[in-house]
């Protein structure tokens, strides 16, 4: 820990909220000058940024990547000592870039106040001596802007610290750590802009924990280690371990893993491992083949506490990657090879914990768990004057939920769904193209759900939808204007997290084609009567299978809706369309 940061940890700075003190430090914080009491308004971020500019020309650069919804500026540093402040001179240079957030959930906001308190001391010698020299920072101090904005004391009721600070969700109520895929908000098309164009190494999001009490502290989740681009796990195992043992070093208690309980509320239950879907940050980075990590400070422990961890966390990865990222860089660039060469194999697009379970030391407090007077439930007391161990289970073996072979050439979009996709591809900079001709009679896959379950409420503003069914082979008729992505690129695996159906993120799983999964045409049943009868007279195999659906399905015999539409569902009036997926599969390039 520097000097400077253990002094204000120490609360030595509480006095320095007068203007004379500040004038000697310009480049500190409201939190730093405060004792990391308190945190700044967004307009100090804005005033942070240029003041870093104007002390640091050469090194740093502030500009905007994007404005929020309701009119604010997105604020990003690039900071380097290389003499490199652009995406160009970066991959011209083959340097590095490990882009930091903070606040994209604005309340858990240690990320922003960590992140200048350490690149003041970087750029002024006091911390990690010449990492800058070896990669380039992207800093976004703040990426909920406008939530960070809504301020007042209780937005965290299960935080400690600082004494105000923002919201969870944006203005418009989007929680930015479950759009990365879908990319709904404003503030997330911007961000993925910003990936696209600076294409990081290493992105590291900066949260706090919700859940239980107990004495850990951080916890370092970072993928690929458990999934992604096998050779590249190296990078990421690397990363996660050399930060863990870093802040074990510097006073931490952390972990590898989140700790939430697998039963609510029950430390006992343990905890369970897992790989994020893409809809978060760290789960969405190795789809592109590059590093994930998500920090997590625990939200019991007191604001300084968990700005230092925070701040230590920052230094850590920054380091690593001085230290190994062109390593690493030589790695995610022949994963991107890799992935493009991924036609036809099997590729994982989820995963679970098994149930090899191994029981763990985990650093608790006692606590008792009680009917309780008010709620009828069972009540959990945490004793944090009583140091406990807990022996508990961690299950973290992990293996796929969900493999799919990749697709021989790659997926073909009608005309019809084409401006949807092509939209969504744009934003995570996936290649395609569209088809200047028509294609009669294409050898194509089609996925027909054979069941389907709509959510019974709304998430992040969307009924969201599970497919069950498969590809099967047929031939279909496409016009000019669709479009056709080729499996045969870096983004491969997510190209799939997107347009495959069964996808926990896909276009399917957010509810963009629900349409396609509702039945917009009927038989009236005197018509469907009709209609069986002559059916039944003109089939015998027909009248057999339906002899023998009623003999063995009770269910079946006893509806009258579901007997008739046994007939409709083989009439030639039936809509072939209906539980047809919009999206196909080709084994062949289209010309």
């Amino acid at each position: 820990m520097t000097p400077a940061l253990r002094c204000a940890l120490l609360a030595c700075l509480l006095p320095a909220a007068t203007p004379a003190i500040a004038q000697e430090a310009p480049l500190t914080t409201v939190s730093e000058r405060s004792g990391f009491v308190e945190t700044g308004r967004y307009a100090e971020v804005i005033e942070l940024c240029e003041a870093f500019q104007a002390r640091y020309p050469d090194a740093v650069r502030c500009t905007d990547f994007g404005t929020s919804p309701e009119g604010r500026p997105m604020k990003l540093l690039v900071v380097s000592r290389s003499g490199v402040l652009t995406p160009e001179g970066a991959r011209e240079a083959g340097l590095p870039v490990t882009l930091m957030q903070g606040g994209i959930h604005a309340g858990e906001i240690d990320g922003k106040d960590a992140g200048f308190l350490a690149l003041r001391e970087l750029l002024e010698g006091e911390a990690a001596p010449g990492v800058l020299e070896k990669q380039v920072f992207l800093f976004v101090p703040v990426f909920s802007v406008d939530g960070h904005e809504r301020f007042a004391a209780w937005n965290r009721p299960n935080q400690r610290g600082p004494r105000e600070m923002g919201w969870r969700t944006t203005a418009q109520n989007y929680n930015l750590n479950r759009d990365y895929v879908k990319a709904d908000a404003p503030e997330m098309q911007a961000m993925l802009g910003l990936i696209n164009e600076w294409d990081p190494l290493v992105y590291v999001d900066l949260h706090v924990t919700n859940g239980a009490k107990f004495r850990h502290d951080i916890s370092i989740q970072v993928e690929p280690v458990n999934s992604g681009d096998p050779a590249l796990r190296q990078a990421g195992t690397a990363l996660r371990n050399a930060t863990i043992d870093y802040l074990a070093a510097h006073d931490a208690l952390p972990l590898p893993f989140y700790p939430s309980f697998v039963v609510h509320d029950d430390p006992s239950s343990g905890f369970e491992d897992g790989v994020a879907p893409p809809r978060f940050s760290h789960g969405y980075m190795p789809l592109r083949n590059r590093i994930g990590m998500l920090v997590e400070t625990h939200s019991w422990k007191e604001y300084p506490h968990r700005v230092r961890n925070t701040h230590d966390a920052i230094l850590a990865v920054l380091e690593e990657v001085a230290d190994h990222g062109r390593e690493w860089l030589a790695l995610a660039e022949a994963a991107d090879a890799r992935a493009s060469r991924l036609a036809s194999t099997p590729v994982a697009l989820s995963h679970q914990a098994t149930d090899q379970c191994r029981e763990i030391e985990f650093l608790g407090y006692a606590y008792t768990r009680t009917p309780s007077e008010v709620s009828g439930g069972t009540m959990t007391r945490y004793d944090e004057s009583t140091p406990e161990v807990w022996n508990v289970p961690l299950c973290d073996e992990i293996e796929p939920s969900l493999t799919v072979a990749a697709p021989d050439a790659g997926y073909l979009v009608p005309a019809a769904h084409a401006d949807l996709v092509a939209t969504q591809l744009e934003h995570h900079g996936i290649e395609y193209r569209r088809m200047d001709r028509d294609i009669n009679d294409a050898a194509v896959q089609v996925f027909r759900a054979d069941s389907t379950g709509f959510a019974d409420s709304p998430v992040e503003g969307h009924q969201r939808l599970e497919l069950e069914g498969s590809w099967r082979e047929e031939q279909a008729d496409l016009t000019a204007g669709s479009l056709f992505v080729p499996i045969a690129q870096p983004k491969a695996r997510l190209a799939m997290a997107i347009l495959e159906p069964q996808a926990p993120d896909s276009l399917v799983a957010w509810g963009r084609f629900n349409n396609a999964f509702e039945r917009k045409e009927y038989m009236e049943p005197y018509v469907a009567e009709e209609v069986a009868r002559e059916m039944l007279a003109a089939d015998p195999a027909l009248k057999a299978e339906f002899e023998r659906r009623l003999a063995r399905d009770d269910a079946f015999a006893a509806d009258p809706r579901q007997r008739l539409d046994f007939f409709y569902r083989r009439h030639a009036s039936w809509d072939d369309r209906f539980n047809l997926y919009p999206v196909m599969r080709t084994a062949k390039v289209p010309r």
